[in-house]
């Protein structure tokens, strides 16, 4: 793609861009660029959502613009309030720089590490002493940060605020001023913070940010936002196998969301395949993020295993855990080996699971949760165990 074609590319998947003119103009002008992105060290491991303006910021860098990465450790210590019903917990020095670490190994997947500067909040925010951050403070007014949606759906419904939540959108946009920064990238749950870095600079006699905000990309489950928590996502550290699988499940209405903001394929192509076959539009869109985060030759492994999941049988090359011949001797329940396989969190999901034929030992649903298991129920020492359709567990005795 030429330059003009790469801005467009990132233009198509922004929800809002402050300011359009001066971006394009910036963009044009020929000079390196200093583009900030906030990295939340809260949350290390990546997913699909994450990777919308990463990969912005991956055609960003191969402009050759100069990409920093903002390690939020000192703000970390406040939590990031940004849409919470309530104060977010805050984490220690030592978290932050461990999360971080994680976070850029993944980062690896979509950019180039060598390229990118990484920098600590914590080296001008803890420099700042009181008279700074009465300064800071005296450039907003709190009818003005109460104008954000999650403070202001608190303070009607009479949730508390602590005073220092508050300083999170100054002090994130006082990064801006600290960097000089000419681009910020960001989601839209980031639209107010991003803006506040605007005005700053302003304040502070610097020429003001262009902000480019991302949506938020929907989840598996077609409603929430993609998330860990609500585990409705796709990670890009999955096995191919995992991704494949994921994929195939991700709604029809939002197929399309999925190929424009979290792919380099031809919009038009994309919707040509959905609306001739959807599900055929599911395998190409499988198939691409096998390519972007994995090796294309494993893709017709991942598309096996996913056939012969689909067809009710039991895949090759699944999960294995050895178990000591000893736990069998005396003989376990199922729910204590459904625990000690780890495919449920606890002995009453298990049981859950169980009583809902959720749970099934070599191809045979086990639905009595007073099940006691011995050697009898293996196989040449092999138990697999089946948890819904997909996820399998095979127990071998050492």
């Amino acid at each position: 793609m030429n330059k003009k074609e790469q801005i467009d590319l990132i233009l198509r998947r922004t929800v809002e861009v402050h300011n359009k003119d001066t971006l394009i103009e910036k963009l044009n002008s020929g000079r390196k660029l200093v583009v900030k992105f906030g990295a939340d060290p809260s949350r290390p491991d990546l997913h699909l959502g994450h990777t919308v303006p990463l990969r912005a910021l991956k055609i960003l860098q191969e402009l050759g613009h100069e990409i920093v990465f903002v390690i939020g450790d000192f703000t970390a210590m406040i939590g990031d309030p940004s849409g919470k019903s309530k104060t977010r917990p805050s984490l220690s020095f030592e978290e932050t720089r461990k999360n971080g670490e994680t976070y850029f190994k993944q980062v690896a997947k979509i950019l180039d590490p060598n390229k990118i500067k990484i920098v600590y909040n914590s080296e001008w925010l803890s420099k700042m002493s009181f008279k700074d951050v009465i300064n800071l403070t005296g450039k907003y007014t709190v009818a003005r940060i109460l104008e954000r949606d999650d403070f202001n759906n608190r303070f009607k419904n009479n949730i508390p605020i602590g005073i220092h939540e508050f300083l999170y959108p100054l002090m994130q946009g006082y990064d801006s001023v600290a960097l000089h920064a000419d681009i910020e990238i960001g989601g839209t749950d980031q639209t107010f913070n991003l803006l506040v870095g605007r005005e700053l600079q302003r304040d502070y006699g610097q020429e003001p940010q262009d902000v480019m905000c991302f949506p938020l990309l929907v989840g598996l489950d077609g409603k929430e936002k993609m998330s860990k928590s609500l585990g409705n996502y796709i990670g890009v550290d999955e096995s191919p196998e995992i991704m494949y699988e994921k994929a195939m499940r991700i709604p029809d209405n939002v197929l399309m969301d999925y190929f424009k903001l979290t792919t380099d394929i031809n919009l038009d192509k994309a919707k040509k395949i959905i609306e001739k076959d959807v599900v055929e539009a599911h395998r190409v869109y499988a198939r691409e993020i096998i390519k972007m985060y994995h090796e294309e030759k494993l893709i017709e492994q991942a598309e096996k295993r996913y056939k012969t999941v689909a067809k009710g049988g039991i895949p090759d090359n699944i999960e294995e855990i050895e178990v000591e011949s000893s736990i069998i001797d005396n003989s376990i329940s199922l729910p204590d080996l459904l625990l000690l396989s780890k495919i449920v969190p606890s002995k009453s999901e298990g049981r859950r699971l169980i009583g809902q034929n959720g749970i099934s030992l070599n191809g045979t649903k086990e639905n009595d949760v007073n099940t006691i298991i011995t050697f009898k129920n293996f196989v040449n020492n092999e138990l697999v165990i089946q948890k819904g359709k997909k996820k399998f567990v095979k127990i071998v005795i050492k």
